[in-house]
């Protein structure tokens, strides 16, 4: 399963997003407190529209309870200051439980929670000109990568509400 990890993020907005990311692609989303804005806040439900009520997600008190409820999978950890891109690993293995673990938007993750997992410090490759990518994209970008190399785990490739000649049939 593919987990998206949240240390304690601090835009609703990106939160949102994310929440519609995760029920796109049958992601569970755990975070961690603590939070910049209450999960009740007007802006989460605008940016995740009406998906919010459809997304597996699950709050924890601080990293250690994080750590500790979820001892078996693999963890990798978006950071700008990675230097492995995040396309060098394999997560083909639709068995493994998959934690890409993000930080806040202001800090990112602490490095003394970054040091023992080193090696799995990852960075998406970008230009000199941007620190950082927006959380809710990066995101985005990592969980395709992994479901690209899973074949998209019976996602569906048609727009289930059209037919599948609509664009043919719309001229």
């Amino acid at each position: 399963m593919i987990n998206i990890v949240l240390f304690e993020p601090e835009i609703p907005g990106n939160t949102g997003n994310i929440m519609r990311t995760c029920v796109a692609t049958n992601s569970k989303l755990h975070l961690i407190e603590p939070l910049g804005f209450s999960l009740e806040d007007k802006y989460i439900k605008r940016s995740g529209v009406n998906y919010i009520d459809k997304c597996d997600y699950k709050v924890y008190k601080d990293i250690d309870d994080f750590f500790n409820q979820n001892k078996n999978g693999e963890y990798y950890f978006l950071t700008r200051y990675g230097h492995v891109p995040h396309t060098n690993f394999d997560y083909s293995d639709k068995k493994k439980d998959l934690y890409f673990i993000f930080g806040k938007e202001s800090t990112g993750i602490p490095p003394k929670i970054l040091a023992p997992y080193i090696d799995r410090c990852i960075r998406i490759p970008m230009s000199e000109n941007v620190r950082a990518l927006n959380l809710s994209n990066t995101v985005a970008i990592v969980v395709y990568e992994a479901l690209r190399q899973q074949n998209y785990n019976d996602l569906l490739f048609d727009e289930p509400h059209k037919s599948k000649t609509y664009i043919e049939d719309s001229v």
